[in-house]
């Protein structure tokens, strides 16, 4: 079986690129730097069906991800969840949080309307988020920059 995104991800989301392991997505909601690792592997529901060299990328590429997020967006706190219970389909979300946004100190679901990137906004956050990849396995989907 391919690995195949979530319709709801794919609708949810702009696609950026590639680590190792995972698809990273952006949230189309611009309240906050959202971002999402999905592994790129097909009928993965929680990360315990990876098998044990996968499991330890997965956790790599999400504490790398993490902490360049949290330097580059000079996080107050960093959000990472792995829900599923609406997108069956294994994926973390990486929130940066601030002690100042519309949701602090709540979870952000179902606190704010989600609102929409400008083109300007969308491209300057995709270019900040492929530079500060720099670094790390990155490989860009370049038809979003």
């Amino acid at each position: 079986m391919d690995f195949k995104l979530h319709p709801w991800l794919a609708e949810d989301c702009y696609y950026l690129g590639d680590f190792p392991l995972c698809a990273l997505l952006l949230s189309k909601d611009a309240n906050y730097p959202w971002y999402i690792l999905v592994p790129r592997q097909a009928g993965i529901v929680e990360a315990f069906q990876l098998n044990k060299q996968d499991q330890q990328t997965l956790q790599d590429e999400s504490l790398q991800f993490s902490q360049a997020l949290s330097a580059a967006f000079s996080a107050d706190k960093m959000n990472i969840a792995a829900l599923g219970n609406m997108v069956p389909q294994l994926h973390l979300h990486h929130i940066v949080r601030y002690k100042h946004d519309a949701a602090w100190p709540n979870p952000i679901w179902g606190h704010v309307s989600a609102k929409q990137y400008t083109p300007s906004a969308l491209q300057d956050r995709i270019q900040k988020t492929h530079q500060l990849l720099g670094q790390m396995h990155f490989t860009p989907n370049l038809q979003t920059s």
